[in-house]
């Protein structure tokens, strides 16, 4: 399964300038996705002037989001919050114009919370990574 920017936004609430994920495709081994950071995108403007580098926190967001396609058919009703982020990790910086890849796959699946495994990624090198805990609640 694949999906582009339109059909994210049919199962997840994130929209301009919060959606960080371009398209989503289901792989054998979890989902692969991706994001090109724009040129001049708001949270780099202050991050830092004149040396601008994608925050942590934004990379983490791109991979939760990128995480999603592996549990979409519980989001038509439900909303995944943010419930821990566990042995997260920075690698090396990520620069507007960046193509990030991420690569998750489900670690623990416990009702309604989802643990993730989640890698990003930027030109095969390893950017950011870490285990992502989700608990859906009702829309």
């Amino acid at each position: 399964m694949e999906m582009n920017r339109e059909q994210l936004e049919q199962v997840m609430p994130h929209r301009d300038p919060m959606l960080l994920i371009d398209k989503s495709i289901t792989t054998p081994d979890g989902v692969e996705s991706y994001y090109t950071v724009p040129a001049d995108p708001y949270y780099t403007r202050g991050h830092f002037p004149g040396n601008p580098i994608v925050p942590g926190v934004i990379l983490c967001e791109i991979m939760a989001q990128g995480s999603v396609l592996l549990f979409h058919e519980r989001l038509h009703d439900h909303l995944a919050l943010y419930a821990g982020m566990d042995k997260v990790r920075f690698k090396k910086t990520v620069r507007p114009g960046d193509k990030i890849t991420v690569r998750s796959t489900i670690n623990k699946c416990r009702g309604q919370f989802i643990s993730v495994d989640a890698t990003a990624y930027v030109a095969d090198e390893v950017c950011a990574q870490g285990q992502l805990s989700f608990m859906l609640t009702q829309k």
